[in-house]
């Protein structure tokens, strides 16, 4: 069995290093190496093997990792997509996830985690290391004829949870005390079988009942 790798990253060293990394373990091939998205729709016209995974750098110019990642879903559907980045932002994991990315790994994995992370993701389709991630994909199987109930407070709250805004700054938008926004957060947690800001955000996002704006260039 093999397993190609394609990898979009601007930092050619780390790019460089990855390559090197990827090709001692057993079984893995890089097949495609690309500086950013545009680099990449040239690249994937003369390639004589589509990789089975693409690694996305996050934050690159000219096409960054959400504008690379819808457009590989939208014209490479089969290929799995996962994000790589140093940012744990909440935001720009929701971002990822929501362009169509199975998983997000840090730059600054283990190797043998790293390993395993690409093992489960040609697999299972999917990796999760951190258990407060939710699963987008099972919950997609799982979950898709579940309906919540929520208030208009609790709407315009996950709204704006769904943003880059603090739990603070939330609760002066809806001129609220901070402890009424974490019952709210409670509250939310439990109708979304969720752990976290991020997975809240992730689930709200699966069953519509928030929108986001799409991400500016270069965002």
């Amino acid at each position: 069995m093999n397993i190609n790798i394609g990898l979009v990253d601007d930092h050619q060293l780390f790019s460089k290093s990855l390559e090197m990394m990827l090709a001692s373990f057993k079984g893995f091939s890089v097949v495609v190496d690309a500086r950013n998205g545009v680099d990449l729709q040239e690249k994937m016209k003369s390639i004589d093997v589509l990789p089975d995974i693409l690694l996305i750098d996050v934050n690159m110019p000219m096409m960054n990792g959400v504008q690379t990642a819808t457009w590989m879903r939208e014209n490479y559907p089969a290929v799995k997509l996962a994000a790589l980045s140093m940012n744990d932002n909440d935001q720009s994991i929701i971002n990822m996830f929501k362009a169509g990315c199975c998983a997000y790994l840090f730059k600054d994995t283990h190797p043998n985690d790293f390993e395993l992370a690409l093992n489960q993701i040609y697999h299972k389709g999917h990796y999760n290391s951190d258990h407060h991630l939710i699963n987008y994909s099972k919950l997609v199987a799982n979950r898709e004829n579940e309906e919540v109930h929520l208030t208009e407070k609790e709407k315009e709250f996950l709204t704006l949870a769904c943003s880059d805004k603090t739990y603070r700054q939330i609760a002066s938008i809806m001129k609220l005390s901070e402890r009424t926004i974490d019952g709210y957060r409670e509250s939310l947690f439990k109708k979304l079988n969720v752990q976290s800001r991020t997975g809240m955000a992730l689930e709200a996002i699966r069953k519509e009942l928030v929108k986001l704006s799409e991400p500016r260039n270069g965002a």
